[in-house]
């Protein structure tokens, strides 16, 4: 759900395995294995991320184009909120579907867009080290994070992925 690619999703988890057969001697059992070679795989993402950061898609050139957008990537401030979700999200978050729509809308926001909502809302990475992994400012995170929520919302709406 990370890499909108899946095969550079299998090479990240290829690499991450390597360098944890490179690197055995430097584990030291403090720690279930899964969690030392998860903290790798989640190094590799950002690596993945900060080697593609120069990168920008005609989609991401187009944000600007519309005078509320402006205004927030200007000011910081939003010119208008989301709507409610209309449904208890911590709760729909234990349900096996909703997990499955949401890998499925992440796929499809614009790439800047998705990396700032992988590396904030997934990574649980702070804001300070996520501007300096996709060299963006603080306020410009803001604004992309604010993006993303609005678009998966409109996804997860789309595909009526609502709890029981």
């Amino acid at each position: 759900m990370r890499l909108k690619d899946s095969d550079q999703a299998q090479d990240v988890v290829q690499e991450t395995f390597l360098a944890g057969i490179k690197g055995i001697e430097q584990f030291n059992g403090q720690m279930d294995i899964k969690y030392w070679l998860r903290g790798i795989l989640r190094n590799k993402i950002v690596d993945v991320f900060r080697k593609s950061k120069h990168e920008i898609g005609v989609d991401d050139l187009t944000a600007f184009e519309q005078p509320n957008k402006v205004m927030m990537a200007i000011w910081g401030i939003p010119t208008r909120h989301p709507e409610s979700w209309g449904f208890d999200v911590h709760r729909a978050m234990t349900q096996k579907e909703f997990w499955i729509g949401l890998k499925g809308c992440v796929k499809n926001l614009k790439s800047i867009t998705q990396k700032a909502f992988v590396l904030k809302e997934l990574e649980d990475m702070e804001t300070e080290e996520i501007c300096k992994v996709l060299d963006i400012n603080p306020n410009y995170l803001w604004v992309l994070i604010y993006r993303a929520r609005k678009e998966l919302k409109a996804c997860l709406k789309s595909k009526s992925i609502e709890p029981d």
